[in-house]
């Protein structure tokens, strides 16, 4: 006699379920680059800080990386970008920026109405030692602007990773700013400070490495999702890199 009565409030149960999943805010991540996104691993870091500061909510991400390679293989304007800026350089076509589409694609056939979608990049060495620096702030603004037009996401938020302390000429130092100047004028930009990520002792002395060590990774990935959630909430990311 009971069997009707437990069958609807079984069903009722699954409704009420399905609409809470329905509800629940998603908060999509892009993780690209080149080796030290390639050496990040989001589940050391990452996915802990996302955890902690969207405890209500699915954060779905994907992860596009690969070591040694420049910015040119993401944008496909590239070759007019460098040369307005006279320097000599032929794309090799935007072989990792097509996975993001379909990546993000796949994401999106399961959460159609994201509460928000945040790029986070980590590039820019390749591109210091080609000497291509003055064209980086141009190239990185393009493959931004990209992103938002073809994900149909134009208030996309960004954090890019700064290139660390490890290079010293001027090439370098002309990306670390380039990368700093682009999320400062962008009102949902912001960066990440890696100079103290990537610090290594050798024969008892201490140096600046080209990639990071395994808790600088994990630190990246926290400053990461800090920087993000600051410019999600509406609030001012830390300015010196380094969100607490």
């Amino acid at each position: 006699m009971h069997s009707r009565p437990i069958l609807v409030l079984a069903v009722l149960a699954l409704m009420s379920g399905l609409t809470d999943a329905a509800d629940k805010p998603v908060h999509i991540f892009i993780l690209s680059g080149q080796s030290n996104m390639a050496g990040m691993n989001p589940k050391a870091g990452f996915e802990q800080e996302a955890a902690k500061l969207f405890p209500d909510a699915d954060v779905p991400y994907i992860k596009v990386a690969q070591g040694g390679r420049p910015i040119r293989l993401w944008v496909e304007q590239w070759n007019e970008i460098a040369k307005k800026h006279g320097l000599k350089s032929t794309s090799d076509g935007t072989v990792y920026y097509e996975p993001i589409l379909k990546q993000f694609q796949a994401i999106i056939e399961k959460h159609p109405q994201p509460t928000s979608v945040t790029f986070c990049w980590m590039q820019g060495e390749r591109d210091a030692r080609e000497k291509l620096s003055a064209a980086y702030e141009e190239a990185l603004a393009t493959l931004i602007a990209n992103l938002r037009r073809d994900l149909k996401q134009p208030e996309m938020n960004f954090v890019i990773g700064r290139l660390s302390d490890f290079g010293t000429d001027a090439e370098w130092e002309a990306v670390r700013n380039a990368q700093v100047s682009l999320a400062r004028k962008d009102p949902r930009g912001a960066w990440v400070d890696c100079d103290d990520l990537n610090d290594k002792e050798k024969a008892g002395k201490l140096r600046n490495d080209l990639h990071y060590t395994k808790p600088g990774y994990e630190l990246l990935g926290r400053r990461y999702v800090r920087q993000a959630k600051a410019l999600i909430a509406g609030r001012k990311p830390a300015e010196n890199g380094r969100p607490e």
